[in-house]
């Protein structure tokens, strides 16, 4: 598998050097400068917003640091998470005197070092909370629902916390908007073709040339079958089906997110938006705010991965609340 790197080994940092030179909003920061923040620092006063994770997803995490959004960002190398050095980093970075919420996803390693991290950092006086995104529907029953893993849907988490605290809340109600927005989302994707990762000899995965599977994870995790490729409508309806079972609307309104995950083309996309705001005008469900395109992805993997928002009066005003990062805006 082709790709444009100089050595695999210095990928990450690289990645993070272009990212700062090209948006000045972001600087790197940290012991290792595995930490990105907002250049202009954080308000004191302010509730922080920290996140991390693995490199590999961008604009997931790093990309998303900004007004409206997150305060700071620890990255770990490819599909690895950040180390507790760079979480802990993040989060005083983010201390604005008012306490922190961490928000990433449920993932192993991340929680690990975050949890370490908000341990001792209390120990220094900083308060901190969590919140984990786990909307991936493919990854754990509904009864189970605390063991699923976080996917794009974590996009909404940041928009609704990053939003409230900078309205000014404090960190339990900054916390308690985390965790609705959590709680309101959920995601399902599907895999045409792998990536790999550059320090690795071969992809992640192997799918024949005229294979899909429903429900594989960002890193390449099994999803819930495989099975010759369908039509794009027959794809979106048997991923709506699931969305909709397994959060049981009916009717209202939701944010829908058809995203890329890093080598399926825009125009691909749009083909999957269009069914799904059929099927969801059938369902007499209205659409506020859609997005289309890339928002999470795994490095060169194809494929995409809906994800639906459910929204109330709260959550559609910080929806529209303004925001502003390299990848996202909202004026």
């Amino acid at each position: 598998m082709k790709k444009l790197l100089n050595a695999p080994t210095a990928y990450v940092d690289e990645v993070l050097d272009g990212l700062t030179l090209a948006h000045p909003s972001l600087v790197r920061d940290g012991t290792a400068g595995r930490v990105i923040r907002r250049a202009s620092g954080i308000k004191p006063g302010k509730v922080g917003v920290a996140s991390g994770g693995g490199s590999g997803h961008l604009p997931l995490f790093t990309g998303y640091v900004g007004k409206g959004l997150i305060d700071t960002c620890a990255i770990g190398n490819v599909f690895e998470g950040p180390n507790i050095d760079s979480c802990m980093d993040a989060i005083r970075l983010a201390n604005g005197g008012r306490g922190v919420l961490r928000l990433y996803g449920n993932y192993g390693g991340d929680r690990m070092n975050f949890d370490m991290a908000g341990e001792f950092l209390e120990e220094e006086g900083i308060r901190t909370t969590t919140v984990l995104g786990i909307d991936d529907i493919a990854s754990g029953t509904l009864d189970e629902r605390q063991k699923r893993r976080g996917v794009a849907g974590l996009i909404y988490a940041y928009k609704a916390a990053g939003a409230k605290a900078e309205e000014g809340a404090d960190l339990d109600e900054v916390t308690r908007i985390g965790r609705k927005a959590v709680e309101a989302t959920r995601t399902i994707g599907v895999a045409l073709a792998p990536c790999q990762v550059p320090t690795a000899d071969r992809p992640t995965f192997s799918l024949a040339e005229d294979e899909i599977e429903m429900g594989m994870g960002i890193h390449g995790e099994p999803g819930i079958w495989r099975d010759k490729l369908k039509p794009a409508d027959a794809v979106v309806d048997e991923m709506l089906d699931r969305l909709l079972a397994d959060q049981a609307i009916t009717t209202g309104r939701v944010s829908i997110l058809v995203n890329g995950l890093g080598a399926t083309p825009l125009e691909e996309l749009f083909i999957l938006y269009r069914r799904a705001a059929e099927r969801l005008r059938r369902e007499r469900i209205e659409i506020v705010q859609p997005l289309v395109g890339n928002y999470v992805t795994s490095m060169e993997m194809a494929g995409a991965s809906i994800s639906l928002h459910a929204i109330d009066d709260e959550l559609a005003t910080l929806l529209a609340a303004p925001a502003d990062c390299p990848f996202w805006r909202v004026a």
